[in-house]
């Protein structure tokens, strides 16, 4: 009995060491949702690793082999790095203050509803027609064209009259 149970045990090892790692990661997680969801951290977690080895041997001096000791244009492993963070929660803060706490400057906040109203109710706002024509508001625009050819005005529905 033992030797049949152990002959399974054998089998069955063979069949997980057989697995890929998707298979593997199939087997453990049934849900789709969910396999997706460590698919998708573990791609995150590879280039948040990948730009920030980028940005931290950008400031390392020479490695011989590894660094040329000039300093590259970072922007793009720095912007990478940055919105992998944020999708992970970890987000640029504010500036401290000397008490060791955090204050929001109120320029850097963005505008409410409100805030956007009130501004628009003290600017001017332009009307832009379609043959892009500045239109002061409340002002109307005559319609009368004329047609350079045969010098007749042309309706609205843009034939001949």
């Amino acid at each position: 009995m033992d030797a049949v149970q152990d002959s399974k045990t054998k089998k069955e090892n063979k069949e997980e060491k057989g697995k890929n790692l998707i298979q593997k990661i199939q087997d453990k997680i049934p849900d789709r949702d969910e396999q997706f969801e460590y698919v998708s951290i573990a791609v995150r977690l590879l280039v948040v690793f990948w730009s920030g080895a980028l940005v931290t041997l950008n400031y390392l001096p020479k490695i011989p082999g590894l660094t040329s000791g000039e300093k590259q244009d970072i922007t793009f492993p720095a912007s990478l790095l940055a919105s992998s963070l944020a999708s992970f929660g970890l987000e640029k803060s504010a500036k401290k203050k000397g008490d060791g706490t955090y204050s929001v400057n109120s320029e850097d906040k963005p505008m409410n509803r409100k805030d956007i109203e009130a501004y628009l109710k003290s600017q001017d706002v332009i009307r832009v027609d379609n043959r892009f024509t500045l239109v002061p508001q409340g002002t109307e625009v005559s319609q009368s064209r004329i047609d350079p050819i045969t010098n007749r005005p042309i309706g609205p529905d843009g034939k001949l009259v």
